[in-house]
């Protein structure tokens, strides 16, 4: 396939190359969850507010297990179109500060709820972008949490932090080296001028360069890209041109992530002109381009948008079962429990999900009245357990063992979801998929549409009709 690419065949050529795999591209093609949580985040709800403050320190009273921290930060200096992220774009001179200060108090405060002697396994800075904070600012809030929980020194942790290229500086990435840092996510989303220019995100592929050669001398662990398709003016050409430079550059994983426009939510989206985003039919081309190049040139689909080498520890990871997915996208099993801080942050420990309040002003006031930022959530009941263990389960090791989930949960597995086997009968004879007599495993062919299965072991999905999900393909 990457010989359809590199020779710039005509364009019938390639929809023939692809024929099988747009057939069923269109076939299940639709709206539905990225599954970062189950219930997803719709079934949250603002009456579980104290109740699930209460829950998860009473969760976290005694424990000494380790610990996974995500960390917002809101702030960005210029707007992308696309960008559905919950973000404020400002140059206001003390905007971090007046958020520095808020986010010390929550994390004083929950540190004292979850255990701060607990080992911090895993910690990830999105946004926002992080290094919207000046070195000073980045050095001071890592401290903030150096002093209120246990992080570690330690080569197996896992430290992540989101970039955008625009926002560094020639000592921003030995800096994150130095205060403990080990993995670095890239916003690449696509190298074309012209759609970089229509996005309203200007980044070179001459200053992206220097910046991966930077990450790479001073030792971080890993590098991610994240890719968008379906943004505007990208056609096939652009595609295979961004993706030449992607893989020239070989980051251990990339994300690719579909983007959907919706302007009415979104309204940074209108400055978007919608007759230049690619056609449907053009999108899933470009999908399908983008999943066999990035194979050829050796990169694992380990699902949904993800492609890693394989040598990474995610590959390593999915192979050995101890790959996790949760609101950061797929990781390593390191921590079962997840703190959220900052604004729009969810938190995850143990059959309690609970996420802050996304506006930033109502953030504030509650931190300064000394009250909890949280604003809604959920308690998972038997039925949530199940359903979580059997979705997370298909999402990152591409089976099921059917006969030990029913143990695990003390039920029949087939007359308990009877219906729902029925419903994948279908995807089995497109070769998506096996149901065995003890098992269901996904095939090569499914990855693609790991979405599309894991909805039918949804309980709650056939009552969001008015709800708005991404594109499943």
């Amino acid at each position: 396939m990457a010989s359809l690419l590199q020779d710039r065949v005509p364009e019938r050529q390639v929809e023939d190359a692809f024929a099988t795999e747009l057939a069923l591209a269109r076939k299940y093609a639709g709206q539905g969850p990225r599954y970062t949580s189950y219930p997803t985040a719709p079934q949250f709800h603002t009456d579980f507010c104290q109740a699930g403050q209460d829950w998860l320190q009473a969760e976290s009273a005694h424990s000494h297990a380790p610990l996974s921290l995500y960390v917002h930060l809101p702030f960005c200096n210029d707007i992308c179109y696309y960008c559905g992220c919950n973000k404020i774009v400002t140059r206001q001179p003390g905007a971090a500060r007046a958020y520095l200060d808020r986010l010390e108090k929550e994390i004083v405060a929950t540190a004292a709820a979850v255990g701060s002697r607990r080992p911090v396994t895993q910690m990830h800075w999105g946004g926002g972008t992080p290094t919207y904070l000046d070195g000073a600012e980045i050095t001071e809030l890592m401290h903030v949490l150096a002093s209120n929980f246990r992080l570690l020194d330690k080569g197996y942790r896992e430290y992540s932090i989101e970039i955008d290229p625009r926002s560094v500086t020639a000592g921003t990435i030995p800096l994150l080296k130095g205060i403990g840092f080990n993995r670095i996510s890239l916003g690449i989303q696509d190298f074309d001028p012209l759609v970089q220019k229509a996005i309203n995100r200007l980044q070179p592929f001459a200053t992206i360069a220097p910046l991966v050669e930077s990450i790479r001398t001073h030792g971080f662990r890993s590098l991610s890209f994240d890719l968008i398709y379906g943004l505007p003016h990208q056609d096939r050409q652009s595609m295979a041109d961004t993706l030449d430079k992607v893989i020239a550059l070989r980051p251990d994983r990339i994300a690719c992530y579909n983007y959907a426009h919706l302007p009415d939510r979104f309204p940074s989206q209108r400055a978007i002109d919608r007759l230049s985003l690619p056609e449907p039919e053009e999108k899933l081309l470009l999908q399908l381009l983008l999943s066999h190049r990035l194979t050829d040139a050796g990169y694992v689909h380990i699902g949904m948008d993800h492609y890693v080498l394989p040598t990474d520890e995610l590959a390593q990871a999915q192979r050995e079962g101890r790959l996790r997915r949760n609101f950061q996208g797929y990781s390593l099993h390191l921590a079962d429990d997840l703190v959220g801080l900052g604004v729009s942050a969810i938190s995850e420990v143990g059959d309690t999900y609970l996420q802050n309040v996304r506006d930033l002003e109502q953030y504030y006031a509650r931190i300064d009245a000394g009250q909890v930022p949280a604003e809604r959530g959920i308690r998972l009941g038997a039925e949530d357990r199940l359903r979580r263990h059997v979705i997370m389960t298909l999402i990152c090791e591409l089976r099921l063992d059917t006969a030990e989930c029913g143990s695990l949960f003390g039920l029949d597995f087939r007359e308990h979801f009877g219906r729902e086997l029925q419903a994948l009968a279908p995807l089995e004879a497109d070769g998506l998929l096996h149901v065995g007599e003890h098992e269901i495993v996904i095939h090569e062919q499914g990855r693609p549409f790991l979405r599309n299965i894991c909805m039918i072991f949804d309980a709650y999905l056939p009552h969001q009709a008015g709800t708005r999900f991404s594109a499943t393909v």
